[in-house]
């Protein structure tokens, strides 16, 4: 606020006789005029004029002040601060300069005084800030290489800084773009007076960018990966643009064209791949203009700025293998078919149990004398005593087993034995193979573990099992309740529900058109567990029934616990896949999808996890490694290391790397220690800061006391430092004016800070001081006061003689 000056009258000896002066000069006046024609305005003007010329004559007797408050001179502080961020790169239509050049330029000591006028009248404190504020001497660090406006935080900082300081305000030049929340002003009061300086134009330059980046992964093996960009064009209506998917090796993958209908346009694009390999992946999405060679060189100008054309997304594929145990209670196709189908996905393996023969009594004759092993093992090496199959045990077959101790002794017993396998597949096998504490067991995998469960038709499955009341009922999606003994249909069709079509995993076309000829060209089942009706939570993806009638459920999952469960209700899919080599070749990519969508999800002994926000690239990257042990309860006496890989590409580094920052350069691996978290059980943290642009990936190596590897984990996030900064490049003025508004300050242009240096000692600071001074000592008074005597007896007389007044 600008402190106004007064004049006062001091009381001197010449008070009184001026006085007396002024009064007889009016009386003589009005005596003088008294014959003037009341009507007529001239005489009215000649004797105000003169009235007015002695009333000035009369004020100079008594030597009149001149006082108010300034800025005292030396005892206040002012801040400047200046954006040092990569926007400020950016040339605005129709300048020759870009925005950093014109804040140069407007700081450079040698072409401007208005730096000079400040230091003279207050303690000038100088800044920069990008992703962080720094102290600078004379601005010539400006680099416009930062990678934020983090306006909020700068300001924030000035004003705790300098709390209780004489801090008479704050001169922000930048142009606006802020990459964090501003914090609100709590009173004008407590925050001192901000005067925004814009820098550059509201209408910026053309510009192409990729606004927003998103990733979604499915089980769809067709296109297992989408990725989602936003592309916008500004100044390119009428011209085409092509955006491409690149890979971590820069071939390009996909690209795709688009005719900018409007200035201004946004367009989202899809990209459905499917990557050669699992684990952290890398891809770029990129946007280019594609140039017109019958145009003319002469219209149209390049890009405001190259650095938003580009973003970097992850694709995180997993790390094998999945390991599915597969129980079934007497040897079937399924099985087959199933290991057919996954032996072309290298990161899902399936261990077998098939019960080859099932319990039989022991009765008084033998098939041999002396004998007691069941005779179906006679001949094999084995024929200890003990490690026979005996008579009253079941006889079973492992298959695909890592080792020989594996399954040793039919179905886990233990959580330890059980809980290293990712998903549980049970095939016509009824609920008196498995003990009490075995099937309690199994839904502990589903709930506590997280693991995937699923169970297939046949006449020991479901109810017909013996399933209902059990732990493992209990984690069935369906009811088991029983239902009349209707005759089922002599044929049952599968069809998709909503929920179905909504499913991509449950797909096994990229269109709608091709899935309902697919769906109508499938065979009909013959084998059904009927079941009722489904659980509240549940989904029914699938159903069967006769002759296109909605009928019961086929394929229902839910979510259970910490895991999930699923029901296929038609115990002959095998027949699909005997009518034709491309129904085959379906029937293979389901099984596929369906024991990739029940491994999906399934948390590993050690998983790592980073907790990256995209809107906050410059902060420290919070690592969280979770260790559990082979009961997956959490473990804490491990030491976990921490391996990060920066980017793959070659980027220069941000100018506001620090010493001992934890980075990584191009090419080079920096090892971490995560500590145990406070409080929690089995949690290990660690914090790394991306100084690069680009594809980061973290492995995490657990070890446990003994120094033997427990396990590791590998995840990956990408960082576009830029990618907030130019979000906008266009000047954010609005957001200026509010800055200005809530902190009593004013909204500056470049050509007033000469102005402003000069008449800011007349605003209101902290410490101010009161001056007084003769009104003739002020430039121009004096001449200025003679004038007006003098025009005003002129211009009495002038009229006096025109108007012949005596």
């Amino acid at each position: 606020m600008t402190l106004l000056a007064t004049v006062t009258i001091p009381q001197t000896a010449w008070v009184w006789p001026a006085a007396i002066l002024a009064l007889a000069a009016t009386g003589l006046l009005v005596w003088t005029y008294r014959r003037s024609p009341r009507n007529d305005p001239a005489g009215r003007i000649a004797f105000v004029a003169k009235l007015l010329g002695v009333f000035v004559l009369t004020v100079c007797l008594i030597e009149p002040l001149w006082s108010g408050r300034r800025a005292k001179s030396g005892a206040n502080l002012f801040v400047v601060i200046a954006d040092n961020s990569t926007s400020m790169n950016i040339r605005d239509t129709g300048s020759e300069r870009t925005r950093g050049e014109i804040l140069r330029d407007a700081l450079d000591v040698t072409k401007t005084d208005w730096l000079a006028a400040l230091a003279d009248n207050f303690q000038l404190r100088m800044y920069a800030f990008d992703s962080r504020l720094r102290r600078t001497s004379d601005f010539s660090e400006l680099t416009f290489q930062g990678t934020a406006s983090t306006i909020g935080a700068a300001l924030q900082t000035v004003a705790e800084r300098y709390r209780d300081r004489p801090l008479a305000g704050v001169l922000l030049m930048t142009d606006g773009n802020a990459t964090d929340e501003l914090a609100q002003p709590t009173a004008p009061l407590s925050v001192p007076p901000i005067y925004p300086v814009v820098i550059g134009r509201n209408r910026a330059g053309k510009d192409l960018s990729v606004a927003n980046v998103s990733v979604t992964q499915t089980a769809f093996e067709d296109a297992p990966v989408i990725v989602q960009a936003d592309i916008e064009a500004i100044g390119f209506s009428g011209q085409s643009v092509a955006v491409e998917l690149i890979d971590e090796s820069g071939n390009p993958v996909e690209c795709q064209l688009w005719k900018v209908s409007k200035d201004g346009a946004r367009q989202v694009f899809r990209f459905r791949i499917r990557p050669g390999r699992s684990g952290v992946l890398f891809y770029q999405v990129r946007v280019t203009d594609v140039k017109d060679e019958s145009a003319d060189p002469s219209k149209g100008s390049p890009e405001a700025t190259l650095a938003n054309n580009m973003r970097t997304v992850v694709v995180d594929r997993g790390q094998g293998p999945y390991r599915i145990l597969y129980v079934a209670g007497r040897p079937n196709w399924e099985y087959k078919f199933l290991q057919r189908a996954i032996s072309e996905d290298e990161q899902i393996q399936m261990v077998g149990l098939i019960r080859a023969a099932r319990r039989e009594p022991k009765y008084d004759w033998r098939g041999r004398p002396g004998e007691q092993s069941n005779p179906l093992y006679r001949g094999f090496d084995r024929q200890d005593r003990e490690g026979m199959e005996q008579y009253d045990q079941p006889v079973l077959v492992r298959l695909n087993t890592r080792d020989a101790a594996e399954l040793q002794e039919g179905f886990p017993k233990t959580p330890e034995l059980l809980f290293g396998y990712h998903a549980v597949i049970l095939d016509d096998v009824e609920a008196t193979f498995f003990t009490h504490d075995q099937m309690d067991l199994l839904r502990r995998f589903v709930t506590e573990r997280g693991g995937g469960f699923l169970m297939l038709a046949g006449k020991d499955s479901f109810r017909d099992g013996g399933f209902d009341r059990t732990p493992i009922g209990s984690i069935l999606p369906v009811y088991l309740d029983r239902l009349p003994r209707d005759a089922a249909p002599p044929s049952i069709h599968m069809s998709l529900t909503r929920e179905g079509w909504l499913e991509p995993w449950t797909r096994l076309r990229d269109n709608e058109p091709d899935e309902r000829e697919r769906l109508a060209q499938m065979p009909d089942f013959r084998v059904l567990n009927r079941i009722a009706s489904t659980k509240a939570g549940a989904r029914t993806v699938a159903t069967v029934g006769d002759d296109g009638t909605v009928g019961l459920p086929a394929l229902v999952v839910q979510r259970t616990g910490h895991g999930r469960s699923a029901a296929l209700t038609v115990g002959d899919i095998w027949r699909w896949g005997m009518q034709s080599p491309e129904m085959r070749e379906d029937m293979n990519k389901f099984w596929r999808q369906t024991l990739r969508w029940l491994v999906a999800d399934v948390p590993e002994r050690v998983s790592l996890h980073v907790a990256h926000d995209a809107d906050r690239t410059n902060e420290a990257m919070p690592l969280q490694v979770r260790v559990r042990g082979e009961n997956f309860e959490p473990m804490d006496n491990v030491s976990v290391a921490i391996e990060v890989d920066g980017p793959s590409v070659g980027r220069v580094p941000s100018h506001d790397e620090a010493s001992g920052d934890a980075r990584s350069a191009q090419g080079q691996v920096l090892r971490l220690a995560a500590t145990p978290a406070a409080g929690r059980s089995g949690l290990f943290e660690s914090t790394y800061v991306p100084r690069l642009s680009g594809g980061y990936r973290a492995r995490a190596v657990v070890t446990g006391r003994d120094g033997i590897e427990i396990g590791r984990a590998e995840a990956g996030w990408a960082t576009d430092l830029e990618a907030c900064e130019l979000r906008s490049i266009g000047v954010n003025r609005s957001l200026l004016e509010q800055i200005a508004r809530q902190t009593g300050g004013r909204v500056l242009e470049i050509d007033e800070l000469e102005r402003f240096a000069r008449s800011l000692p007349n605003h209101e600071a902290p410490i101010s001081e009161f001056w007084v001074r003769p009104l003739w000592d002020l430039r121009g008074v004096l001449p200025a006061v003679f004038l007006l005597v003098v025009l005003c007896l002129v211009v009495e007389w002038t009229l006096r003689r025109w108007k012949g007044m005596p």
